[in-house]
């Protein structure tokens, strides 16, 4: 039997052109899945993407991070916003405020729940949760993901992982062992094998080749190739510093080279709503 390969696209309603990005990877490419920001400036335009795009299994891509608006307001979700009642920009602070005891578990629940009503009311099942910028691997925001699924009857969450042999890396493998103990207690799934943390961002050709045939040679019965596509030159991009190249990542996952690549490694292309039989 061949393996299963999910290729999610992360950030469906950031931006304008994020959204066409997505839709055109899974209609000329690879892309089988996508996760939808709630918080995103372009969350309207990805709902109506979404309904018209059948085949594209949808996800719910759960922010604290990212400098946006959370749903709730600042008074309602207080620990999780700055003084101009945004979201900050990175995970780092996150950590930073996590491990000070100066995030609520009750507010990241709060806002969390909110978000995952609104990707809910697009119409179309939630295959999956995952986090921006992962900061469900942090386990007091794992709790609550975990949590939520359950109680909303999403079957799957994602599992991050590294191969970085830095701290950062030794960190990420440690919290994703802890979180994959915590979805194995609760019944949820996750692909068994991952790939896309390490290469956030930068997954053009050349570096996706190595990619898919080190997740390959590992030999695990399903993977995500966690991806971000997007237009060139869009200014709604601009103010986010994260050097990603959207548009080499589109190029890729709409290269026919890809989805050869993906079959020459005996991949099936599919979603989270597979795991059921590829575990």
């Amino acid at each position: 039997m061949s393996r299963l390969l999910v290729v999610n696209a992360d950030d469906m309603g950031l931006t304008p052109g994020v959204c066409r990005a997505v839709h055109r990877a899974h209609t000329d490419g690879v892309v089988t899945s996508t996760s939808v920001l709630a918080v995103g400036t372009a969350f309207d335009e990805a709902a109506a993407r979404l309904r018209d795009a059948p085949g594209l299994a949808v996800g719910a891509h759960l922010a604290i991070v990212g400098e946006d608006r959370p749903l709730l307001s600042a008074a309602e979700v207080p620990t999780l916003v700055d003084r101009t009642g945004h979201f900050p920009l990175g995970y780092r602070t996150v950590v930073a405020r996590g491990a000070a005891g100066r995030i609520d578990p009750d507010d990241v629940r709060r806002e969390f729940a909110a978000q995952l009503e609104r990707v809910a009311g697009i119409g179309v099942p939630v295959t999956h949760l995952d986090t921006h910028q992962h900061t469900h691997l942090w386990p007091a925001v794992a709790a609550v993901v975990v949590e939520l699924a359950t109680a909303a009857g999403v079957p799957s969450v994602r599992l991050p992982t590294s191969r970085s042999r830095g701290p950062v890396g030794v960190g990420v493998r440690l919290l994703s062992r802890r979180l994959h103990a915590r979805l194995e207690r609760a019944g949820l799934r996750s692909t068994a094998d991952y790939a896309g943390l390490d290469e956030s961002g930068a997954l053009d050709q050349a570096r996706v080749a190595g990619t898919l045939r080190r997740l390959a040679a590992a030999g695990a019965a399903s993977a995500e190739l966690n991806t971000h596509p997007g237009e060139a030159g869009e200014a709604a991009l601009a103010r986010f510093g994260w050097g990603f190249r959207w548009a080499d990542e589109l190029a890729m996952l709409t290269s026919p080279v890809t989805r050869e690549l993906v079959e020459d490694l005996g991949y099936r292309l599919g979603s989270f709503a597979d795991l059921a039989g590829a575990r």
